[in-house]
């Protein structure tokens, strides 16, 4: 009768635990790949495999491409808006930039302007990150369902609660649910919207606050291709899903977050620069992480529009900021 050592044992004992941990991974993999292709035959998203999406270096899917081109519009929209209001401004632009100013920063500063008062620059910017703020936090961050803003919200917290416990379960609650979204969101709930984000600019933009509802109409129809669609970007192709964000003014610039629209003296000088305005929000695409407990991935798709401070006030006494 032959023996076997303790450490033969032990050895085998550990190689065997290893190969069946193996085998129930890659059977809970085959499970849900069975899962996301019966999910997909049920939502009619279901494709040829030899014509699937394939996966860019980095968690980039193809589809980001598309995603970066509608925000690109979205962009010129809003930036085209800002630039008819400093042509013809219905107020003085120092008061523009200060209404704008106060309803970013919560709070009225004299200080920010130089003694001639705000330049067109400084306005049309300023203005392009108060409207982006609002796109961010109220549009594509938020599932846009119904048109009552209560409702929107809740119907968020359940998705990201969701999203928490299984992401591919998220996925397919959120996708049924803005299939039956509304076209449109109404003017009760935009004009509701503008008063709440940014009641002491619309009070100084006159008639250019018209302008206002065709930006969010178009940045509607964004957030619902964002969150309409599948998207993939997790460990093993888990759901994923999109968020905005907007780097406060005054923050510290973070090169892998933000994307500067000019040139920034100081930083090629070696000295430090922060935000001057966001001019269009970025876009990260948040995944679960691997193992269980793990904190949601975020993976920039899109960096946020940036002009630093030395750009946005050049001409104008830095001291005084």
């Amino acid at each position: 009768m032959d023996v076997v050592s303790g450490e033969q044992y032990r050895y085998a004992l550990t190689n065997f635990a290893i190969e069946e941990q193996r085998r129930q991974l890659e059977e809970q993999e085959k499970q849900t790949a069975l899962l996301r292709a019966r999910i997909a035959l049920l939502e009619g998203t279901a494709t040829d495999p030899s014509a699937q999406t394939s996966v860019k270096q980095g968690g980039s899917s193809v589809d980001d491409f598309s995603i970066k081109n509608a925000a690109s519009q979205l962009e010129r929209l809003l930036n085209r808006w800002a630039a008819d209001v400093v042509r013809t401004p219905p107020a003085s632009l120092s008061d523009i930039y200060l209404a704008a100013l106060a309803d970013i920063t919560g709070a009225v500063s004299y200080d920010a302007l130089a003694p001639d008062g705000a330049s067109p620059i400084q306005v049309q910017n300023i203005l392009r990150h108060a409207l982006s703020e609002l796109i961010s936090t109220e549009i594509v961050n938020v599932l846009m369902v119904t048109n009552s803003a209560e409702a929107n919200v809740q119907l968020t917290r359940i998705h990201e609660h969701l999203f928490s416990r299984n992401p591919v379960v998220a996925g397919v609650w959120r996708r049924q649910t803005l299939s039956a979204a509304v076209e449109t969101c109404s003017p009760e709930l935009t004009a509701s919207v503008l008063e709440e984000q940014l009641p002491t600019l619309v009070k100084r933009l006159g008639d250019h606050t018209r302008g206002i509802p065709p930006i969010l109409a178009s940045a509607y129809t964004f957030s619902r291709m964002l969150h309409g669609s599948p998207s993939t970007g997790g460990p093993g192709g888990a759901d994923a899903f999109y968020r905005s964000f907007v780097p406060e003014i005054g923050s510290q610039l973070f090169p892998r977050q933000i994307e500067l629209v000019r040139r920034c003296l100081r930083s090629e000088q070696g000295e430090v620069d922060r935000v001057g305005t966001t001019v269009f929000p970025g876009l990260v695409k948040v995944s679960r992480g691997s193992a269980d407990g793990q904190d949601n991935v975020q993976t920039v798709v899109r960096r946020a529009q940036v002009m630093c401070e030395c750009a946005l006030y050049a001409g104008v006494d830095m001291s005084m900021q």
